[in-house]
């Protein structure tokens, strides 16, 4: 039982660890008060009572009533009617009769948004004699409708005379009432200027009677050319031309850029580019990068994967970019003598160097070797993993090129 009690708790502890991390702290109270009815499965001591020590498992009903009286507070008085098994090996035919009832009262705190409470109470239970009971629990109220909730709760009860400790799950419903219930949000239907949106979502109320307007309430179409402003890609075609759907005049704007064919120097520009006031493209320069990092063993300058993917993307980078250049630069861990790492960082990045050259075609002119040996760490830690991880190649490409401008 204790083990089933312990699955209890972890369960209604892993239904609401999410919400409670996602809550805030100023909830409004969901509701005041409740009552409610619940089957409970208890477990008594198996030492109780002295001297014999006869009770087992066992099950009850009972019914409760609860008051919040702040959103994260309340008490409860809560009754059960008990019938515990006893051990027949131990009593024999002299079993008495093991029902019995609990009684008393709890305190109650509920975490943000109802995610699960706890609670804490004394309780009196007769079962054979008269038993003083302090618990501690946790439960869940689990909306299922706008006032009905089910009751989940797992309990532990200490007997203050004697010692003994008993465990109880508990499933029930409850009705709930009072509370700070939802309120519907306050939604006004007046459409002052007639265009079909509501003033509430209307930012321009007073357009003209008749005219077209977007899901906002403002002129669909600028330039009354019959094509809406979200289409339209020539915003301000004089009035009478005729355009093309993407509201471009068919007449003076052959490829419906937006400037007239007399002042278009780029006459096929495509209708997807920004153009300039002359009708061509607009380009800008956009920097790109391309970067090498290699790691190497201790005290080696081996290169461990002289395939590896990065060392073609470099090299495309720099074919693509025939006029950049690049410097490989070395690098050593702390330990060791300074001056043998700058040797071995000097070796590592000339192993690079030769790989990119040999291997991957980059002209020589365009490569530099330099090694800084422990002078530029990434990681000044003493481990394992800082060492390795300063004990590298780096190098990087740049280059700009044009891009056009998309409308």
């Amino acid at each position: 039982m204790k083990r089933m009690t312990s699955l209890a708790i972890g369960t209604i502890l892993g239904a609401t660890i999410f919400p409670l991390q996602a809550q805030s702290a100023d909830d409004a109270m969901p509701y005041q008060s409740w009552v409610g009815g619940f089957a409970e499965y208890y477990n008594a001591d198996g030492d109780k009572p002295d001297p014999l020590g006869y009770l087992e498992d066992g099950h009850g009903i009972g019914a409760e009533f609860g008051f919040r009286f702040k959103p994260r507070w309340g008490v409860r008085l809560e009754w059960s009617e008990l019938d515990i098994d006893t051990n027949a090996q131990r009593l024999g035919s002299r079993a008495p009769n093991n029902a019995g009832n609990r009684i008393g009262v709890d305190a109650m705190y509920f975490t943000p948004n109802d995610a699960l409470y706890l609670f804490a109470g004394i309780k009196n239970e007769t079962i054979g004699e008269s038993h003083r009971l302090a618990n501690l629990g946790l439960g869940k109220h689990w909306q299922v409708s706008e006032r009905w909730r089910v009751i989940t709760e797992a309990a532990v009860y200490h007997d203050f005379g004697e010692g003994f400790r008993d465990y109880g799950i508990k499933l029930g419903l409850a009705y709930t009432f009072g509370g700070d219930a939802p309120k519907a949000p306050k939604i006004t239907t007046v459409d002052s200027d007639g265009d079909g949106v509501q003033d509430s979502l209307d930012a321009c109320p007073n357009t003209p009677a008749g005219l077209a307007v977007d899901s906002r309430g403002c002129n669909d179409d600028h330039d009354g050319d019959g094509v809406s402003n979200a289409q339209d890609m020539c915003s301000n075609t004089p009035k009478g031309t005729a355009v093309g759907k993407r509201g471009c005049s068919l007449v003076l704007d052959s490829d419906q850029d937006g400037v007239l064919d007399d002042a278009d120097q780029c006459p096929q520009t495509p209708i997807t580019d920004k153009v300039d006031a002359v009708g061509c493209s607009v380009f800008v320069e956009q920097s790109v990068t391309q970067r090498l990092n290699v790691l190497f063993a201790n005290n080696s300058s081996d290169i461990g994967n002289p395939d590896d993917p990065q060392f073609q993307a470099f090299a495309t980078f720099m074919a693509r970019f025939p006029n950049t250049s690049a410097v490989i630069e070395g690098h050593t861990s702390a330990p060791g003598n300074a001056d043998y790492n700058q040797s071995l960082s000097e070796r590592r990045a000339n192993a690079v160097r030769d790989l990119l050259i040999n291997q991957y075609g980059i002209s020589a002119e365009r490569l530099t070797a330099a090694g800084y040996g422990e002078t530029s760490l990434l990681d000044d830690g003493n481990s394992a993993e800082a060492h390795a991880m300063n004990r590298r190649i780096e190098a990087v490409v740049s280059a700009t090129q044009k891009v056009k401008v998309q409308k």
